[in-house]
């Protein structure tokens, strides 16, 4: 029998299912391992504790935040092999998701109360850059896993030697960010204007600042 082509309402229903595994359940993503499974877990002081837990509730803010910017990019992207594209991003960074899911629980601590707000948020930037076509889309995208990878980067450095649990997972997540900014790229994605660059740090530091300590 022929595949069954999928209709707006088709692929508005799979948003909507995508948007409460995100905040509310258990995400589908790519079926790898966790790397902080290979670790064996370290003492850490109290400060040091309640600081990774912070970076990690931080991290899975963002990851929150990336997956509904991919959901609604993939809702209105223009071309076919771009919504593929976007659909196998969203699947690792859905690994990223709950590996930093379980690192805060392992932790002791919660995700921040307002995903469903970085969601909404996102989601709705990420359908809107969708519409102003392919290229910038994909340069939104591209533009995005740089910030995140500088952003990777920052936490590396102030998260504890000892907590190599966190780390690994913050490592692997660069690698495959770095990678998601090649496929941008190399799809043609435009190059955004600096002011469009300026904003979105602007708002990345929003979503950080706050997600630290909710």
């Amino acid at each position: 029998m022929p595949e069954r082509q999928l209709t707006a309402i088709d692929r508005l229903i799979g948003h909507f299912d995508s948007a409460l595994r995100t905040v509310f359940g258990t995400p589908i993503g790519s079926g790898r391992d966790n790397p902080a499974d290979s670790e064996e877990p370290h003492a850490l002081s109290a400060m040091e504790k309640a600081e990774s837990l912070c970076l990690m509730r931080v991290n899975h803010a963002g990851e929150v935040c990336a997956q509904a910017l991919y959901q609604g990019q993939a809702l209105t992207a223009q071309r076919g092999d771009t919504r593929e594209q976007m659909r196998q991003a969203a699947a690792e960074e859905n690994d990223h998701l709950a590996w930093c899911k379980q690192r805060v629980k392992e932790l002791g601590g919660h995700t921040s109360l307002l995903n469903p707000f970085w969601y909404g948020g996102s989601f709705v930037i990420g359908a809107v850059t969708g519409l102003t076509g392919d290229k910038w889309s994909l340069g939104f995208l591209a533009e995005t896993e740089r910030q995140v990878v500088n952003h990777l980067d920052g936490h590396l450095d102030r998260l504890s030697a000892d907590d190599t649990r966190s780390r690994v997972i913050l490592e692997q997540m660069k690698v495959d960010e770095a990678r998601h900014r090649s496929m941008a790229t190399n799809a043609g994605g435009s190059e955004l204007p600096e002011p469009v660059k300026r904003l979105m740090t602007l708002m990345s530091r929003l979503m950080t600042t706050t997600a630290y300590r909710i």
